[in-house]
């Protein structure tokens, strides 16, 4: 019989250790309203354990007819579990960074006002203020905003309005205009700086990490529902990772913390006091229901708003084996490298397995691309990858996603890229060139010219109808590939070129 050994004693004077750590004295400890409240939650952890040991591994008493189990009298209760106490010493530390918002826009009939409220976060004590999209844009379309708030369709379809005015409320009762930075419709998240005298001590929050959470964690809501400044709703996280089938971007940590028109662009907040989502939408139909972005999401997305004002989204440049369990339940298999892209010139290549993007893990194909599609253009990305049994560590700069077509062009299994120029070519075909206005088979249309590459950087661009390759006349895409193809290895091609009504040279160099 297997010996049964009791490790509460060890238990004990481990937390008694951490015991006298969190309670030792600590320069700024003063600064930190939540010190104190960790410490009681400490001091309740180390009573749970120092509390007599009952006899956890005796049989269960049995009830009536042995039809259910009952726990053995004496029992502590469920072993690394303490209920929780009071929230408002973290409430009391966390509210001041938590703001209402007011926007003021066109209404659906001309001339009429439309008045809505959400709640947003100070990000920085300089006045940068995180909310959601639809806080800060009438929506104008058959869609329903995420809070649940209808609105009217546009006559030439969905449309956005800015709205004209937008005032930002602190929970100290000051007031102050904002401007918008940037927005994304995609990821439901907008950034707001204020304006006005007293800035720079704002009150503002701190980020967590989404990726740390699990079900069940305790997690407080703070926002305007219905105009109702300042409204607290605790609960815990019901489920990470759901799809709502909103975008590329779904991945909502759903919440059972009440959630209502007015909470959006609001924190939830962990029990640290950290911020670790965005409030954003509600099932209409159901209660106790909410969803909210990720903070790690938002975090990824904020350089892009500040930069951008919207989200430019990066590129990586591989094609990702989404075949079988590669696809959903491990990170993803890179199954091709595209020519020129910032993949190759980081000698990634197929095969490779990506499980990190700037140290974060990864562990589907979903969740590489929102990871590297929130990224700016021009944004250095350390990725993490698994060859050959081994970890390798690679740095990439991303760059703009090439248009579809460029993008074919780039394949290493084929496609009409004229060479590594860096050119995506089509046949002037009459179909092509009646529109265009130009004689059919007058030469090869540009239609993609590739980031970076030596036509790019040549002048090249699309639109550009390729005459002649290197002196000979050329007719069609398979006339500049043999072209190109006689040329010496190394030299520099010499492309004549109708751009509009004009006939130019262009030296490319190789």
């Amino acid at each position: 019989m297997a010996r049964r050994v009791s490790c509460r004693p060890v238990s004990v004077r481990l937390l008694s250790v951490l015991f006298a750590v969190a309670l030792a004295p600590v320069a700024g400890a003063a600064e930190d309203p939540l010190t104190p409240w960790l410490q009681a939650r400490v001091r309740e952890h180390i009573a749970f354990f120092a509390a007599p040991l009952p006899v956890a591994d005796a049989p269960a008493t049995a009830g009536v007819s042995s039809l259910w189990r009952e726990r053995p009298k004496g029992y502590a209760g469920l072993p690394h579990f303490t209920p929780p106490t009071s929230l408002a010493p973290l409430i009391r530390a966390v509210e001041a960074g938590v703001v209402n918002i007011t926007t003021v826009g066109p209404g659906a009939v001309v001339g009429a006002v439309k008045r809505s409220t959400g709640s947003g976060f100070v990000l920085t004590p300089d006045g940068l203020v995180v909310t959601n999209n639809h806080v800060v844009a009438n929506a104008q379309g058959p869609e329903v905003n995420p809070s649940g708030s209808g609105v009217t369709p546009g006559k030439d379809g969905p449309r956005e309005v800015p709205v004209q005015q937008v005032s930002v409320r602190l929970a100290d009762g000051r007031e102050f205009p904002a401007d918008v930075v940037g927005r994304d419709a995609s990821t439901d998240v907008a950034l707001l700086r204020l304006n006005g005298a007293g800035l720079g001590t704002l009150p503002s929050v701190f980020l967590g990490d989404s990726d740390a959470l699990e079900v069940g964690d305790w997690v407080v809501a703070i926002g305007n529902p219905f105009g109702l400044d300042h409204s607290v709703a605790h609960g815990m996280i019901s489920a990470k990772e759901r799809v709502l089938g909103v975008g590329q971007f779904d991945d909502f940590i759903q919440t059972d913390a009440l959630i209502n028109p007015g909470n959006s662009g609001g924190p939830l907040f962990n029990m640290k006091g950290e911020v670790i989502g965005v409030n954003t939408a509600i099932i209409s139909e159901g209660q106790g229901i909410g969803f909210a972005v990720p903070i790690n999401l938002v975090k990824d997305l904020l350089p892009n708003l500040r930069e951008n004002g919207k989200l430019e989204r990066g590129w990586l440049g591989v094609v990702i084996n989404e075949d079988g369990a590669d696809a959903t339940a491990t990170a993803p298999v890179v199954k091709d490298v595209y020519r020129g892209s910032p993949a190759a010139q980081a000698h990634i290549r197929p095969g490779d397995r990506l499980v990190a993007v700037n140290g974060r893990p990864i562990g589907s194909y979903l969740q590489l691309l929102r990871k590297v599609a929130l990224l700016a253009p021009g944004t250095e990305a350390k990725l993490t990858l698994l060859r050959d049994g081994g970890t390798q560590e690679v740095a990439v700069r991303l760059v703009a996603r090439p248009a579809q077509e460029a993008t074919e062009g780039l394949s290493n299994r084929g496609g009409s890229s004229a060479n590594d120029l860096g050119l995506v070519l089509r046949d002037l075909t009459p179909e092509v060139a009646a529109p265009l206005g130009y004689e059919a088979f007058l030469g090869a249309l540009v239609s993609g010219v590739l980031p970076r590459s030596p036509a790019e950087q040549a002048g090249l661009r699309a639109g550009d109808v390729v005459m002649e390759v290197n002196r000979r006349r050329v007719k069609d895409t398979a006339a500049v590939k043999a072209a190109l193809e006689r040329g010496s290895a190394g030299a520099s091609i010499l492309l004549r070129v109708q751009r509009g009504d004009a006939l130019q040279y262009i030296a490319i160099a190789r």
